[in-house]
């Protein structure tokens, strides 16, 4: 594996071996902390939240069933 930083971007550099979806998975994550970086929030408000979207997700799914 090599690391390399340029002005503009990251490159990560793998043997071709490395399972395609798990690096997806790793992708998204990264993805999901670019995009999140400039936000502040405390960690109440994100637990209420999670938990709110874990209610109605399972309402959905249970009646579905």
């Amino acid at each position: 594996m090599l690391i390399e930083r340029t002005k503009k971007e990251v490159i990560i550099r793998l043997l071709p071996t490395v399972d395609i979806d798990e690096l997806q998975e790793l992708a998204n994550y990264f993805r999901y902390k670019e995009i999140t970086s400039k936000y502040k929030t405390e960690q109440s408000v994100v637990d209420k939240l999670s938990s709110e979207i874990n209610k109605e997700w399972y309402k959905l799914n249970r009646t579905n069933n």
